[in-house]
């Protein structure tokens, strides 16, 4: 029995390590090349774990040769029954492939030269990366004729979302003119959330800056998107510290919490808190908690953002913006799951049409959870009018493109930075 007990320990133990490191995800677009490298690092990492918490003791140092040996009898077994199984799989997908009994449907987005040039590689390279194109979807109305010669039209750019839902599309390929590279930003923005990989057509300075990377020694030359911003890992660990955060600081900061919302409270007339849509995270809305920092019925006008000579902020408002700690309820909003600590700040609807009208890449924020605190808010503070949200846009399009836990540690140490000095505005 124990010896059933502790195999199935350690069996769950590498199932979730593997996950952890992402293994299991995107198994179908592998390579067996680097499949076969990360599982030299990885495994050799998750044998480590597993010697030091189950094997290692401190008997003495005469038995350290023995360790050795056991270390590396068991990093080899597990490195090559592991390795052995997975490139058997990615081998047998690539079998499949080939045959054309396994494919992913996809479409280009582009109806001239490029296009067409494209999909001449992609058919010529089916067996190797399997995308089967049903079709092809416009970017300008007059354009395409050509291209109807070969593929179904689907429709306008504009119709993404419904074209990629009705046709169940895996892969899309944006293959638009240079004259067409300023629509590329709003195509992202429409296929922002959509569980589908996206490739565009590299022009040669994309070759020369290297951006360009083949995956496979006979695939088709294309920028893939990551749509994966920071490593599974990362994203795990991200939300674990989310939780932990938002549960110490409503749990032990309890008391703080209680004397700030009696402030509010005795401070003005009206509600200790205040709740407002926003949009969040692959554009759903929720309500975002914070404490009342203005008078009620600020807005019988209509939406208006605030200044820092606004007259509707009460006195005690004015501080706790100063300090952030309006801000302190959005914890709640963190541990359910709707926010992060770090992560572009949420707008409403009524703003972010705006907004889009001048800046059509600022759909890309809802990629992430919005957060408490962001790039944005302590390199630019808050935004008075429409011009300076935009201005303040590029803040967070640089955190969105270099996300990391270490980015995030760092703008929480200037927020806290922010609050002591009380520079909030």
């Amino acid at each position: 029995m124990l010896l059933i007990r502790n195999s199935l320990i350690i069996g769950t133990y590498w199932v979730v390590f593997y996950a952890f490191f992402g293994f299991y995800r995107d198994i179908y677009q592998k390579s067996r090349v680097k499949e076969v490298l990360l599982l030299l690092t990885t495994t050799f990492l998750g044998c480590v774990l597993v010697f030091f918490i189950l094997f290692l003791d401190d008997a003495g140092v005469n038995r350290y040769t023995a360790y050795y040996k056991t270390f590396f009898t068991y990093f080899l077994t597990e490195f090559t029954l592991t390795t052995f199984f997975r490139v058997a799989l990615i081998t047998r997908i690539k079998k499949l492939i080939k045959n054309k009994k396994l494919s992913f449907k996809g479409i280009i987005i582009g109806s001239d030269k490029r296009a067409k040039d494209i999909l001449l590689e992609v058919q010529k390279n089916a067996s190797v990366i399997g995308i089967d194109v049903i079709g092809f979807v416009r970017v300008h109305q007059e354009n395409g004729k050509e291209m109807e010669q070969d593929l179904t039209f689907l429709g306008s750019y504009t119709s993404l979302s419904t074209i990629i839902s009705e046709n169940k599309i895996e892969h899309v390929i944006i293959a638009v003119e240079p004259n067409e590279h300023d629509r590329i930003s709003e195509i992202l923005g429409l296929l922002t959330g959509k569980k589908i990989r996206i490739s565009i057509i590299p022009d040669v300075y994309h070759l020369l800056l290297g951006s360009v990377k083949i995956h496979q020694v006979f695939g088709v030359p294309l920028i893939e998107i990551n749509q994966d911003l920071i490593p599974l890992w990362q994203k795990i660990v991200k939300r674990g510290v989310d939780i932990v955060a938002a549960v110490i600081v409503l749990t032990l900061g309890f008391p703080f919490l209680l004397f700030v919302s009696l402030m509010t409270k005795y401070s003005s007339k009206g509600p200790i808190f205040y709740l407002q849509e926003r949009i969040g995270k692959d554009g759903k809305p929720f309500k975002i908690i914070k404490f009342r920092s203005m008078y009620v019925n600020s807005e019988m006008m209509g939406p208006a953002l605030s200044s820092s000579d606004d007259a509707r902020i009460t006195p005690w408002g004015k501080f706790m913006r100063k300090t952030r700690i309006d801000e302190f309820p959005q914890f709640f909003n963190v541990l359910i799951g709707e926010m992060s600590l770090v992560g572009p700040r949420p707008e409403r609807h009524y703003f972010i049409d705006q907004i889009v009208k001048h800046a059509p890449h600022y759909i890309h924020l809802h990629r992430v959870r919005p957060g408490i605190t962001s790039l944005g808010q302590v390199k630019f503070g808050y935004a008075e009018n429409v011009d300076q949200m935009v201005k303040r846009l590029k803040y967070d399009i640089l955190y969105i493109e270099n996300m990391s836990l270490a980015m995030d540690f760092r703008i929480i140490l200037y927020t806290v930075l922010i609050m002591i000095q009380g520079r909030g505005k």
